[in-house]
């Protein structure tokens, strides 16, 4: 053990009963944290930068992408992160909210639009930051792994592909394999709701009836998930089949609850997003009626003034 009270693979050994006072405490996990800070830096500099211009960027984006941030900041650097490593329970509130809460909030941020109007072009004949986003966005690799084919398999394929296989205690074996595993849920999360979100920029962009077919068609398999491990009758996952004793707990009552907690949390996000897609899609009728009335009075006066013209020309004539 070293002076940190983790293994030899970083992992925390005996801890306390939990209780959300101590899961709440902070114990930053180096990578994430990282990853946070430059994350919020990178954003901050991009508004900054549109203000400095004269641009304006909605206060609202903003404070979407800081929480998000943060959300992934209060799983991944607390010591819900410690628990997370010996309790199946906390563990799948972690995988809940880093892949189906984290990436709605960044999403709703708009951070790739944000990097479009902040980045300066590189000028003719170069490439810099800003072209090589938009060659990534035009890529037929980006239209591959945002299409549903690709992603809802991809979706379902984290749950039932990881977890009833050989490969999650694999993965929970080593602290690289568990942030390797941490940073795959996020990047699922990230590229299932990107094309449902529409916020953003993508390859990929149907209509908002097929975004709410893909948005539910992820999400029974995710509730099916739950319910079996809610009902399994003895531990399904080698990696939380022995609690420690320090913990109070059983590991088939703590798989149960994990259980309830990824069925319960499969709702969440689907509220959520589908308050975003209903929002959105008010808001392009709106803007699609007040282009057709622009249009409408475009006509009107050309009628009219067809109509003027042709008065103009019965007079002449009569002179």
């Amino acid at each position: 053990m070293d002076h940190s009270g983790h293994g030899e693979h970083g992992m925390p050994m005996d801890l306390p009963p939990f209780t959300l006072g101590r899961g709440l405490e902070f114990s930053a996990d180096p990578f994430f944290l990282a990853g946070c800070l430059v994350g919020l830096a990178l954003y901050g500099w991009g508004v900054a930068r549109l203000r400095r211009r004269g641009d304006a960027w909605p206060v609202g984006r903003t404070v979407f992408f800081t929480a998000g941030v943060l959300s992934i900041a209060l799983v991944m650097c607390t010591k819900l992160n410690d628990y997370g490593m010996v309790m199946f329970s906390v563990h799948m509130v972690q995988h809940m909210v880093i892949s189906m809460l984290s990436p709605i909030l960044l999403l709703l941020g708009a951070p790739v639009t944000l990097a479009l109007r902040a980045l300066p072009p590189a000028g003719r004949g170069r490439k810099g930051p800003r072209e090589l986003l938009l060659a990534v966005l035009h890529s037929r690799y980006m239209k591959i792994i945002t299409h549903p084919a690709f992603t809802i398999p991809m979706f379902i394929a984290s749950l039932y592909g990881l977890y009833f296989t050989p490969l999650f205690d694999f993965l929970m074996g080593s602290k690289p394999g568990h942030i390797g595993m941490m940073v795959h849920f996020l990047a699922v999360g990230l590229i299932f709701f990107w094309p449902i979100m529409g916020v953003d920029p993508g390859p990929h962009r149907p209509g908002y009836v097929m975004r709410m077919l893909e948005l539910f068609a992820g999400m029974p398999f995710h509730a099916f998930f739950g319910i079996a491990l809610m009902m399994a009758s003895e531990p399904m996952v080698r990696a939380y089949a022995d609690p420690p004793a320090s913990l109070g707990i059983t590991a088939l009552s703590d798989q149960n609850a994990a259980g309830g907690i990824a069925w319960a949390f499969s709702e969440i996000p689907s509220v959520l997003v589908l308050i975003a897609l209903v929002f959105q899609w008010y808001r392009s009728e709106q803007r699609q009626a007040v282009r057709k009335d622009r249009a409408a009075d475009r006509d009107g006066d050309k009628e009219l003034e067809a109509y003027n013209a042709y008065l103009a020309s019965l007079q002449a004539r009569s002179r």
